[in-house]
């Protein structure tokens, strides 16, 4: 499934696109206060212009691929777990939230602790490469740490999720 994460990422381009030729960037699909329980599957798409867009991007594939290296089963337990654990977000959060960053955060949180629970060679050096690569985007999980505008609770839910994600793969091995 090499094509999935491009896909993903193309409906996301395709969502954007739309939005800034069609609707001047009012077509927003993010989950928050009020909207439907189906924003939860069209908040990782939607996103506020094509600077956030392009950024989650640039993260997105090669942590998307890096999880792919392992199975398609792992990278499929990271959306379904970032889905899940944004359902609280949904429901009680006051404030909307959209864009891949949950999701990133949770392949992040998903690579970042495979290595510790399986502790094999490759699964050690994955998580280690991660932390090198992309560990600088750790503080993004806490609130003072991050820009205004930007939901830090759903970065911090998505990397649980992907924590958890891991966990239950890993218990399935």
């Amino acid at each position: 499934m090499i094509a999935l994460p491009l896909i993903l990422l193309g409906i996301a381009w395709l969502q954007e696109l739309i939005d800034q030729l069609v609707f001047a960037g009012r077509w927003n699909l993010a989950m928050g206060p009020g909207t439907p329980w189906w924003s939860l599957f069209t908040a990782p798409f939607s996103h506020g212009g094509f600077g956030h867009l392009l950024a989650n991007s640039l993260v997105f594939l090669p942590l998307s691929y890096l999880v792919l290296a392992r199975s398609t089963r792992d990278y499929v337990a990271v959306w379904i777990a970032v889905i899940l654990l944004e359902i609280p977000v949904w429901l009680f959060w006051p404030v909307g939230a959209h864009g891949l960053s949950g999701v990133v955060y949770g392949l992040l949180g998903y690579l970042l602790c495979i290595g510790f629970l399986e502790r094999r060679p490759l699964a050690i050096l994955l998580s280690l490469t991660t932390l090198l690569l992309f560990g600088s985007a750790l503080p993004g999980l806490l609130p003072w740490a991050s820009p205004a505008g930007v939901s830090w609770i759903g970065h911090a839910t998505g990397f649980i999720a992907g924590l958890i994600a891991a966990k239950v793969v890993q218990n399935e091995s």
